[in-house]
């Protein structure tokens, strides 16, 4: 059974735990439209969270670590800190994850399941994470 979920206008921690979980529980799971996740609290500080994040890893010498720049890989590498990754379960959970950015034609007639933990209404501030991957360098928005 493959799941597909809605990625705008939700939390993107929140997201990530219920997406772990579908996955874990044997699911294929489907998130459209990763760039409208939203990411909590002040903008500068949240930029200079995920560009510090970037900078670790020294691309030129090729050590790590490597971190995506790319708002679906940014969502999934978030997934994958939430499941057991070195565990052939674990590695069986993560090849059933899709993420897309955008909403392709062939999911516009599925039915979209929205997480209840994430959907919480925001009344603080948020950067969404296609902003994110546009700040560290992105050319997929």
């Amino acid at each position: 059974m493959v799941t597909v979920i809605d990625g705008s206008n939700l939390i993107y921690g929140r997201l990530a735990t219920a997406v772990a979980k579908l996955i874990m529980d044997g699911e294929e799971v489907v998130v459209l439209n990763a760039e409208k996740i939203i990411v909590t609290g002040e903008r500068a500080e949240v930029l200079k969270d995920f560009k510090h994040k970037v900078d670790l890893g020294e691309v030129t010498k090729r050590k790590g670590p490597f971190y995506p720049r790319r708002a679906d890989l940014l969502f999934k590498r978030c997934v994958r800190g939430m499941i057991p990754r070195y565990t052939t379960t674990g590695r069986e959970a993560y090849r059933a994850l899709k993420v897309l950015v955008g909403a392709p034609k062939q999911f516009d007639d599925v039915e979209k399941v929205v997480p209840e933990i994430a959907s919480k209404k925001v009344s603080c501030k948020y950067v969404t994470l296609g902003e994110i991957s546009a700040y560290l360098g992105s050319k997929v928005n």
